[in-house]
């Protein structure tokens, strides 16, 4: 009796002249005798396909995808014998296989066969969010636009549009407080008096960066040893600088006389007050064409306003799964727990007023004790 690999060479000669029947016969008795081979029951299913015996074909892709269940090759080759059969799973199949497509370049003769595999998967989670979005909308009748886009995010993420993120602090979570990319803006009624005041906070950045002592500096600044890869590429670095009025707690005169009107508003929003590491309020700077990577701050006990003053075109903020658009005056409020990058791809600078402040689940009781914790850490890196 000959042996698999002897097998499996009589079937290629087999397949070289066309008999793909004797050759997948070949390779069957070959996978009998080598069952744990996922290569020799991958190959027969080919042979199979090509043969057009599509339901032998699927039963030797399960058992190659029962040793390799995550082979990229074999759960296309499944979708697209499900296709063959009109199974209806097979655009599921489909998208299961293209949730494995590995990251490298893929052989040319893959290519075809990928492209039809998104189309299918794209036309088939339009029908889904068509049938979701028609099965909710009695529930949704009387919905908020708040409530409504949550829905439709819930919607997102069975579709894999987008995928979940989750608060991940670098040094202090608090348990039980509600994640939220960006959070709603009827938790903060003073966001109307921020931006009513647009101009006038723009008319101090202007005056403290014209002033004789002004203190400019880069945003972020580590030691060169410190574990925080996040920030390599902008450490000491001057394409992203700040305007600190307050820095860890500390006023900065230098640059916090020139902006009374807007630290009178910021007295007004309740910052943290924590010994070396908050209040913190800036005007942030970004050079042209310049990226800010994908990172996440310190602390889920406190969220971050940002207040465009200055906004070329094309500047854009994503926070998890959604991506906004930088507009001169519009402020938003936002957990910076949450991984979230920016970009500046213009010719001139963007400037933002940046500033601190609790995350509203928190109770009086629970923000002092979180300010003894975090201020006994001695956390000068900020809160």
């Amino acid at each position: 009796m000959s042996d698999p690999a002897q097998l499996s060479n009589e079937a290629d000669r087999a397949a070289a002249i066309g008999d793909f029947v004797r050759a997948a016969d070949l390779l069957a008795t070959a996978a009998e005798q080598d069952p744990a081979d996922p290569a020799l029951w991958l190959k027969l299913a080919s042979l199979q396909r090509a043969s057009g015996r599509a339901g032998p074909a699927l039963d030797s892709t399960e058992r190659a995808l029962a040793l390799t269940p995550l082979d990229f090759t074999a759960l296309l080759l499944r979708a697209s014998l499900l296709e063959r059969i009109d199974d209806p799973n097979a655009d599921a199949a489909y998208a299961n296989a293209l949730a494995c497509r590995p990251a490298d370049q893929l052989p040319l003769q893959l290519a075809k066969i990928v492209a039809h595999a998104e189309q299918r998967v794209a036309a088939w989670q339009d029908r889904r969010e068509t049938r979701m979005a028609a099965d909710a909308a009695p529930s949704l009748a009387d919905a908020s636009d708040e409530e409504r886009a949550r829905v439709a995010r819930f919607r997102s993420n069975i579709l894999r549009r987008t995928r979940p993120f989750h608060s991940e602090p670098t040094d202090f979570h608090f348990s039980g407080l509600v994640a939220r990319e960006f959070h709603p803006r009827r938790l903060f009624p003073w966001l109307a008096e921020l931006e009513a005041a647009t101009g006038a906070i723009a008319d101090e950045l202007a005056a403290v960066m014209t002033a004789e002592r002004t203190e400019l500096v880069p945003y972020i600044q580590y030691e060169a040893h410190a574990p925080l890869a996040q920030w390599q590429p902008l450490n000491h670095n001057r394409d992203w600088t700040a305007i600190h009025l307050w820095q860890n707690g500390a006023q900065v005169e230098a640059n916090a006389r020139h902006a009374p009107r807007t630290l009178a508003l910021l007295d007004r929003v309740g910052q943290p007050h924590i010994d070396g590491a908050s209040p913190n309020a800036m005007f942030s700077l970004l050079a042209p064409h310049t990226d800010i990577p994908p990172h996440v701050g310190v602390s889920n006990a406190r969220l971050v306003c940002h207040l465009p003053l200055i906004v070329p075109q094309g500047c854009w903020f994503r926070v998890g799964a959604e991506t906004r658009d930088w507009h001169r005056g519009q402020a938003f409020v936002f957990d910076d727990t949450i991984e979230h990058e920016a970009a500046n791809p213009s010719d001139e600078m963007r400037a933002v007023f940046i500033f601190d402040l609790w995350h509203p689940d928190l109770s009086a009781i629970e923000r002092d004790a979180v300010a003894a914790i975090v201020g006994g850490e001695g956390a000068a890196a900020g809160l």
